[in-house]
């Protein structure tokens, strides 16, 4: 079935463009309700779902919120334990991984997330300064 491109999917869809910090649900639908006062939270999170499901944006499960991603390229996250940042990986989606499991197994494999999880530099750094 065609999903019609509604005006509060345009707001959501065009949230979640500007910004590059993989913002959770909550962050997109007060970044909207800035501009539509009117729109629902139920609105904004079922639009989110309509845009991840037809792949305009990016659905990116991490540990604490799911998160949305104008990237729709294959590529891995990085989660920050401490504070709860995502960001991108800075290294290549390796679809060798995807060929092996396929080969390994016989599962036809359309992609692989990675999310890695650790301390972020800028929480490494305010860890070091209350140290001292």
């Amino acid at each position: 079935m065609q999903q019609r491109n509604t005006k509060q999917r345009m707001l959501v869809l065009e949230a979640v463009r500007a910004r590059h910090d993989h913002p959770s649900a909550d962050e997109i639908y007060f970044d909207v309700r800035a501009k539509d006062a009117r729109i629902s939270r139920a609105t904004v999170y079922r639009n989110l779902n309509v845009l991840a499901q037809s792949g305009e944006i990016a659905h990116v499960r991490v540990p604490a919120a799911d998160r949305y991603d104008f990237r729709r390229d294959k590529h891995y996250h990085m989660f920050c334990v401490r504070c709860g940042r995502v960001s991108d990986a800075p290294i290549v989606y390796r679809e060798e991984l995807d060929g092996g499991v396929e080969e390994a197994t016989g599962f036809k494999v359309e992609r692989h997330r990675m999310i890695f999880e650790g301390v972020c530099p800028e929480c490494l750094k305010e860890k070091a300064e209350d140290a001292r």
